[in-house]
């Protein structure tokens, strides 16, 4: 199949500023999800496996001849794109039952800056001085984020629990899993980067996502949870985290990378937390406190300075 053309700029502006709107949503359904009893590793399995069921007819018949023409190292780093995408999900979905809204979405987006870092081992691109000072930025950012959910400002003073206490505490926990999803997420980019050039879109988002709907209900089924019985409402978010965050969202930074360094499509995913803390502030009435703002904003500069320097 011969190579498409390059849209206008105006138009993939307005698409990742769209993909960036819909990936916002994701931690707002779920979250409604898991008000409905959707344990978090079904909320995962059912979001992969709805998104990859629309997407079968379309990649089956248009795209039948594209996948077959796929290497078998094709075929493998997509199926490799696919764990990540699993295992991202899996975590940070998670993350969300222990950790607020603000944090989770803001720590699974330090994916640009992971990605950075891993650029020169695995892409062999250099990591310039201001990425190193990014990385700084952010992890300092990290450790703000993670002590807002644990202490507490009073009287001018800061009061934390001790460090036994801490470290067992939900809100540690919730935003360790959220940042091994960025870790995750940054290895599905990685790959991303590196097979978009050559492939079309709707056969490499097939491939991923029906791969990583297996890995999530093979852990679900391990994991002894089942997606049946629920309330029907949880069915309804199941099928908006599918069509919105994922299909849309999820499939037009993929669809981006194609036509953009991997380091802008990256920054632009600071837009989501943004969106997400504003709709769970209308929401969820979760109103993160200064502190938490100082870290993020100590993260987001940090990602920005790393992935505004990566080098294609």
């Amino acid at each position: 199949m011969s190579a498409s053309p390059a849209p206008h700029r105006s138009t993939l502006t307005l698409g990742l500023l769209a993909g960036i709107s819909a990936a916002s949503t994701a931690a707002i359904f779920i979250r409604f999800a898991q008000h409905e009893g959707a344990p978090s590793i079904v909320i995962a399995a059912a979001r992969l496996t709805i998104a990859s069921l629309i997407l079968a007819p379309f990649a089956l018949t248009r795209y039948r001849s594209d996948l077959r023409r796929l290497s078998r190292r094709e075929l493998v780093l997509t199926m490799l794109s696919g764990l990540f995408l699993a295992l991202h999900f899996a975590t940070w979905i998670t993350s969300l039952e222990y950790t607020t809204v603000a944090s989770s979405v803001i720590l699974v987006t330090t994916t640009p800056l992971w990605v950075a870092i891993l650029a020169p081992l695995v892409l062999h691109e250099r990591l310039g001085t201001m990425a190193v000072v990014g990385l700084i930025l952010a992890l300092t950012g990290g450790v703000i984020v993670g002590l807002s959910d644990a202490c507490a400002w009073h009287a001018g003073a800061l009061s934390c629990p001790s460090l036994r206490t801490f470290f067992g505490g939900t809100g540690f926990l919730g935003d360790f899993l959220a940042l091994a999803g960025a870790w995750m997420a940054a290895g599905y980019m990685l790959v991303g980067r590196k097979l978009r050039s050559k492939m079309e879109l709707v056969p490499y988002i097939f491939v991923v996502y029906g791969m990583a709907a297996v890995v999530l209900m093979v852990i679900m089924l391990g994991m002894g949870e089942s997606p049946l019985g629920l309330p029907a409402l949880a069915y309804l978010w199941f099928a908006l985290l599918a069509l919105v965050p994922q299909l849309f969202g999820h499939s037009t930074f993929n669809w981006a990378l194609k036509y953009l360094p991997a380091s802008f499509v990256s920054v632009t995913l600071l837009g989501e937390p943004v969106g997400s803390t504003i709709l769970a502030y209308f929401i969820f009435q979760e109103q993160p406190g200064w502190v938490k703002i100082g870290g993020a904003a100590l993260i987001l500069a940090g990602i920005w300075l790393a992935a505004s320097s990566e080098k294609r």
